[in-house]
């Protein structure tokens, strides 16, 4: 095990480590949460992450994006994600996809990965990802931030959590988000994917969540 990984054992078997080394996973955005959940997954141990957004970054991201700096605005932030495995001296664990994410790409990007992880914006953006993920049999790891909160859900083929979470299709509301709500949103969902991908025991269909301008922790079965 390459000592990077070390301190990884003891909340990780040896096993559970060597496990995520096999394991391939779609990043669905960049962006806020797809920053840290690249972050997470990368410093974690997983194998393959393929990085999936079509956007370039942009000043108003500068306040919650961790791959967005001054020296990256106008940049992939697909191809940024890539970079950054590279920085952490991980070269060729993040494969990037500079496109739009769409019913005719998914199916070929889902094929042999173990989960997708949702980091993106858009309830109809969400929706399309589950179906491909229903379709192609795996699990979808959902994740969504505004404001102060942040929450995250492991979603089975088939169980309809989208349509139990969001039955409009897009919610009223601004983009306000403040820069701690991703890094909170991540861990969830990344502690989630940890625990599917090395086979414990997760619970399917719960929504874990925080408000932390009252510190209010929420927790719902669907």
């Amino acid at each position: 095990m390459e000592d990077r990984f070390l301190r990884n054992l003891g909340a990780l078997t040896e096993a559970e480590c060597a496990l995520l080394e096999k394991k391939s996973v779609l990043l669905a955005g960049c962006g806020g949460l797809g920053g840290y959940l690249l972050e997470y997954l990368l410093r974690l141990g997983v194998g393959r992450i393929l990085a999936a957004d079509g956007e370039r970054f942009e000043p108003t991201n500068l306040n919650r994006q961790l791959l967005c700096t001054e020296a990256s605005l106008g940049k992939s932030k697909a191809e940024a994600a890539a970079e950054r495995a590279a920085a952490l001296g991980l070269p060729g664990r993040v494969i990037p996809i500079p496109e739009r994410l769409d019913g005719e790409n998914l199916p070929g990007l889902l094929a042999g990965c173990d989960a997708a992880l949702d980091a993106l914006d858009s309830v109809a953006a969400r929706r399309m990802l589950k179906a491909a993920c229903d379709g192609a049999r795996i699990p979808y790891i959902h994740g969504a931030v505004h404001g102060w909160q942040a929450q995250a859900a492991l979603s089975l083929p088939g169980d309809g959590l989208l349509e139990k979470l969001y039955p409009a299709e897009e919610l009223p509301g601004g983009k306000s988000v403040l820069p701690f709500a991703p890094a909170l949103g991540a861990a969830l969902e990344a502690a989630l994917c940890a625990r599917y991908l090395c086979g414990r025991p997760v619970e399917a269909g719960r929504l874990y969540g925080l408000d932390l301008l009252d510190m209010n922790w929420f927790e719902l079965g669907l």
